[in-house]
């Protein structure tokens, strides 16, 4: 048996520790928020937060993360409140008209929370570097980095 925390909720799982932790989620806890894109880690779509790291769902064998905390999208969306990064990060994706296809939104928007989670006021440098791990088809790559500007400063909400 396997336990694993994922959005505050703990499960014990009866799964192979080399299950990719992408199909747990999905298939297993039926948290579908989380995308299935590349399957080898080139794409971002499938980034989750273990213990506050962003990783990619799809190359991190479930054992990895035994006994750890798993943050998915749908843990970031349930977080709003005042203050919080994910609602920031929500608030800012809307006022910058940052979503179009949507093949990517849940791996951009959890790499940005983390990357916000380690620099509150992150550079135009740090957010490439941060970003640079999710493909965005339709690339809306200034529209996310100007969603992230916005989220990490409360005077840029009211602009």
């Amino acid at each position: 048996m396997i336990t694993l925390i994922v959005n505050g909720k703990t499960y014990q799982l009866d799964l192979d520790e080399d299950m990719p932790l992408l199909w747990v989620l999905r298939d297993q806890l039926r948290l579908t928020g989380t995308k299935y894109g590349c399957g080898i880690a080139q794409c971002g779509a499938c980034i989750v937060h273990a213990d506050g790291r962003a990783v990619n769902a799809c190359v991190t064998p479930l054992g990895r993360v035994a006994g750890k905390s798993v943050v998915t999208i749908e843990g970031l969306a349930g977080k709003a409140g005042a203050g919080d990064i994910g609602a920031a990060l929500q608030q800012a994706w809307i006022a910058e008209q940052v979503p179009q296809c949507g093949y990517c939104q849940p791996g951009q928007l959890m790499a940005a929370a983390a990357l916000l989670a380690e620099h509150p006021r992150p550079t135009d440098q740090q957010i490439d570097k941060a970003m640079d791990r999710v493909l965005c088809r339709c690339g809306t790559y200034n529209r996310v980095r100007r969603a992230i500007h916005r989220a990490a400063s409360p005077a840029l909400e009211e602009a």
